[in-house]
């Protein structure tokens, strides 16, 4: 019985290291232009602490950002002038939200959670975007937030950033009339 014990429990602790190490984002490739459901899991804490903020750059280029709350969690936003204004519903809207930060949880270092914002993508097909996250753990951090050179992968950082590639837009032939969609910046 022992002998099971420990060969589950070492069985447990190969595959958790394995599966799902580093932050990361549930859905990898969307239509450019789109309406994006971005998901950030946080699949552990740091180095047994656990996790109490989550802090998430928004990659540039995306707008109308509308962060999900979380219960036992702070939201709280970072906003930043955009280069390019743009209308939305007849109002001009000259600023986004660049960063989404979680506050005041307690995800423990065995347990995994996901941080939700939707936003509207850049109309930039090929284009990677890179999601830097930083995973706060009382006075440690992991700082997810490498992005690698040019030719190289994911593989080749320790702390990658989560990326998400951008592919041809959906033809649907169905249009809002709006130029970004229905969300907004708050």
């Amino acid at each position: 019985m022992i002998r099971t014990l420990v060969t589950v429990a070492a069985l447990t602790a190969g595959l958790s290291s394995l599966a799902a190490a580093h932050a990361g984002l549930q859905t990898i490739e969307a239509p450019a232009g789109s309406q994006y459901r971005a998901v950030i899991s946080i699949p552990h804490g740091c180095a047994g602490a656990a996790t109490n903020e989550v802090r998430v750059r928004v990659p540039d280029g995306m707008i109308a950002i509308n962060p999900m709350p979380k219960a036992g969690w702070e939201l709280e936003t970072v906003m930043e002038p955009l280069d390019e204004p743009y209308m939305d519903h007849g109002r001009e809207v000259t600023e986004r939200i660049g960063e989404v930060r979680w506050t005041g949880g307690d995800l423990a270092d065995a347990h995994y959670d996901e941080f939700t914002f939707m936003a509207r993508l850049p109309n930039e097909p090929g284009q990677h975007l890179h999601f830097p996250v930083v995973q706060a753990c009382g006075d440690d951090a992991l700082r997810w937030i490498d992005v690698p050179a040019s030719g190289e992968g994911a593989a080749d950082t320790d702390y990658p950033a989560p990326v998400l590639y951008l592919t041809e837009p959906e033809s649907s032939g169905h249009s809002h009339g709006h130029d970004h969609g229905h969300s907004h910046d708050h």
